[in-house]
């Protein structure tokens, strides 16, 4: 018999309490067609059994296709060192740092990971990360809320769709407003960027490269912000970061990153890491933990956690955030892949994958009535401008064994002939060939 901890007396104080007179009542928000039709399930299976069972399930997955899918997750090579030193025990099962005078492994991979993300963005001072990149960013559109006492945020449509849903439903209940500046075919509009920007305005949001893989110097921007008393939020794509001027070199006051492209898998889309980094003045504002390193009586070193020993610690009136933990083992994965490539070794990786990303749009663009959606300089990711339906040409580019990129059309008018592909390091250039002769011939 299965183990049921609530009698139905407990059960109907329970509804009576929230105001529902059922437990249909209670999941009245989910359609029909979307409940289960029965909860009568088969016997459980033995071991051997199930593993077979799942074996069979994966082997339905198409693999080995070429893929061309960016928009905020890319397939990067991982170094196998990687697998194998994250998989250690000492490293495995002890993430969480509780008991800071019996974690000084998992504190001190922490310091190094945040030195790492420092260097990384040129910033001052970085938080042992949040939960993913949408986090990041709204974290920081938080911070930047409170230390500028304002409640606007201007943002740049060039942000991450994802992201902009993100932080729209995450500051729902909040007392802020946001003003999302439309882009210039894939190019943030600057000026319009800088004319939006107030007095009320707490801070401005920017993406490099932006989503449609545009790659901009926001320093004249950020400038004007400080002019008018507001901060400036820069996310970036980690990797680029050992080619691209840097937020701290830009002026911005926070950077934020989604950490995948750094030793992180796919995985279905996560487990994922927020990076986040700010100027010194910012750092009482930053949420979750930050790890600092000292000394003892005896001048040991020792790593602690510092401004807050531990979130529930403090009083809920004075929290920053409700993130109260981080993703320490995605963050030691990133410090180990970042060790691993070293400063050339990361440069190398980027400049691979632009290289190849351009490789592929000149291969793209010769065919008739495929050109790019803007002049701007890009990155490893280019948006193309294409003759038919975007999503009807990557359903039929799927068919040809292709994973083409993402169709633009739910995203914004007059995307819907637009397709966003992204080339990395694992890129080969018979994989692009193949992807515009496909192309070619569904276009045809």
């Amino acid at each position: 018999m299965p183990y049921i901890p609530h009698t139905p007396e407990d059960a109907r104080a329970m509804l009576e309490r929230i105001g529902a007179r059922s437990m249909d009542d209670l999941f009245a928000d989910i359609p029909a067609d979307m409940r289960p039709k029965s909860f009568d399930l088969p016997e459980g299976l033995s071991e051997h059994e199930t593993l077979r069972r799942m074996a069979d399930l994966a082997g339905r997955n198409s693999s080995g296709l070429p893929g061309f899918l960016g928009g905020g997750a890319y397939d990067h090579a991982v170094p196998a060192a990687v697998d194998a030193l994250c998989a250690r025990g000492e490293f495995y099962t002890a993430y969480t740092p509780y008991q800071p005078e019996a974690s000084q492994g998992t504190l001190q991979a922490i310091f190094e990971y945040q030195t790492a993300v420092c260097r990384l963005m040129d910033m001052e001072v970085a938080n042992a990360s949040v939960y993913d990149g949408g986090s990041a960013l709204f974290e920081a559109a938080m911070m930047c809320v409170r230390a500028a006492r304002a409640r606007r945020l201007v943002v740049d449509e060039c942000v991450n769709p994802f992201y902009r849903d993100m932080l729209a439903t995450l500051s729902a209940n909040v007392d802020v407003e946001i003003v999302v500046v439309p882009h210039k075919s894939g190019k943030s509009d600057l000026e319009a960027l800088n004319a939006a920007l107030d007095g009320e305005t707490a801070a401005v949001l920017t993406q490099n490269p932006g989503f449609f893989g545009s790659i901009h110097d926001f320093s004249a921007l950020f400038a004007a912000a400080h002019e008018k008393k507001a901060k400036a939020v820069l996310l970036v794509n980690p990797l680029m970061q050992a080619v691209l001027k840097t937020p701290g070199a830009m002026g911005a006051d926070a950077a934020v990153a989604e950490g995948q492209p750094l030793g992180m898998y796919l995985s279905f889309g996560g487990p994922y890491l927020g990076m986040m980094a700010c100027s010194k003045d910012m750092a009482r504002q930053m949420p979750g933990r930050i790890v600092g390193r000292t000394v003892d009586l005896e001048g040991r070193i020792g790593y602690v956690l510092t401004l807050q020993a531990r979130e529930q610690h403090i009083r809920r009136a004075k929290a920053t955030s409700n993130i109260c933990s981080n993703q320490a083992l995605c963050a030691l994965r990133c410090v180990m892949h970042l060790s691993l490539l070293g400063p050339a070794g990361l440069a190398r990786t980027a400049e691979t994958a632009m290289l190849r990303a351009r490789e592929a749009v000149c291969a793209l663009t010769a065919i008739e009535g495929v050109s790019l959606l803007s002049d701007a300089p890009y990155g490893y990711e280019f948006a193309l401008r294409l003759p038919k339906d975007a999503q009807e040409v990557a359903r039929k580019l799927l068919g040809k064994g292709i994973v083409a990129g993402l169709p633009l059309g739910r995203y914004g008018k007059g995307l819907e002939r637009v397709l966003l592909s992204a080339c990395t390091e694992k890129t080969c250039p018979e994989d692009i060939a193949r992807f515009a002769g496909a192309l070619a011939e569904v276009l045809n």
